[in-house]
């Protein structure tokens, strides 16, 4: 190996090392910032207990605010979803009256027509209606002779 070569290799092992170095340097200080966060955290935690203590709020009426706010929500939760169910089945109710509107037009209007259609092929209305051609006809026949 040429003299370059173990000068390369030595700059880059003194790079590494640095870099490593470094990064040994900041992991420490970020583990340095968590410990004096837990630290600020426990202390802050300590004064809240403190107060609480002195205001004479316990755990017991803690429980219970939040209890109450917790059903305060639950009902208000509730009516707004109850409104808006009612609302749904008010639109829903009138859009099957609208559809069932529609099909009993449409099923009057089938039932019309099969009953025209059966009319008009029964005995009693092809008699009807050849009496009436026969009194069509007689009238002209009669007009015809009256102007003749």
């Amino acid at each position: 190996m040429t003299s370059s070569t173990l000068t390369s290799k030595s700059y880059a092992q003194e790079m590494l090392q640095e870099q490593h170095s470094r990064e040994v340097r900041a992991d420490d200080k970020v583990e340095e910032e968590i410990q004096t966060l837990s630290q600020v955290l426990a202390a802050k935690e300590k004064h809240l207990a403190e107060i609480k203590r002195k205001l004479g709020i316990n755990s017991l009426q803690e429980l219970k605010q939040n209890l109450a706010k917790g059903w305060q929500d639950v009902t208000a939760t509730y009516k707004k979803t109850s409104e808006t169910l009612s609302q749904a089945g008010q639109k829903a109710s009138a859009a099957f009256s609208s559809v069932g509107s529609v099909i009993t037009k449409k099923l009057e209007d089938v039932k019309l027509q099969a009953f025209s259609h059966s009319f008009r092929n029964s005995p009693t209305f092809k008699s009807f209606e050849e009496k009436v051609e026969n009194l069509k006809l007689l009238d002209i026949l009669m007009m015809m002779m009256m102007l003749w």
